[in-house]
């Protein structure tokens, strides 16, 4: 059995019938990949008191843009209502770029291989960015091909 490429980390049938649209923020007017309510549910500050399931959401991956999450009625989830800092949209070296085993973009500037112990757990299915990622995407996309460069 061939080993998935890091681009087809999180491509598989399930995943693809997850998160199969995209939708315009209504505030940044960007367009945003469909997200789980089940990612939503592991983020959300409080969710046992979330009660919008019943619609699809996105993941508003525009770094400038505060809303994180948005419904199909234009309902926002903000940054503030989250309980994970999302990496994409935080500046500081300390942001996250893989939820699954805590590595900062700090730990990757100061260790590249750390990277390559990331692929090799993902090709061993032994991550959880499905709800450990914000974006409930694989963590990998986030990595800078160079370190050095951000």
């Amino acid at each position: 059995m061939a080993l998935k490429s890091i681009d087809d980390c999180c491509a598989d049938a399930e995943c693809k019938a997850t998160h199969p649209k995209k939708q315009i923020c209504p505030s940044c007017g960007g367009e945003h990949t469909e997200v789980s309510a089940r990612t939503i549910a592991h983020h959300i500050k409080q969710s046992w008191q979330w009660g919008e399931h019943a619609q699809k959401y996105f993941f508003c991956d525009n770094p400038h843009c505060d809303v994180v999450y948005f419904g199909e009625n234009n309902i926002t989830i903000l940054m503030p209502q989250l309980r994970t800092k999302v990496g994409i949209k935080e500046r500081s070296d300390e942001a996250l770029l893989c939820y699954c085993f805590g590595v900062t973009r700090t730990d990757v500037m100061n260790d590249p291989c750390i990277k390559d112990f990331v692929v090799e757990k993902t090709k061993q299915k032994i991550c959880s960015c499905e709800t450990s990622n914000p974006s409930g995407r694989c963590c990998l996309k986030q990595f800078p091909n160079n370190p050095d460069i951000q």
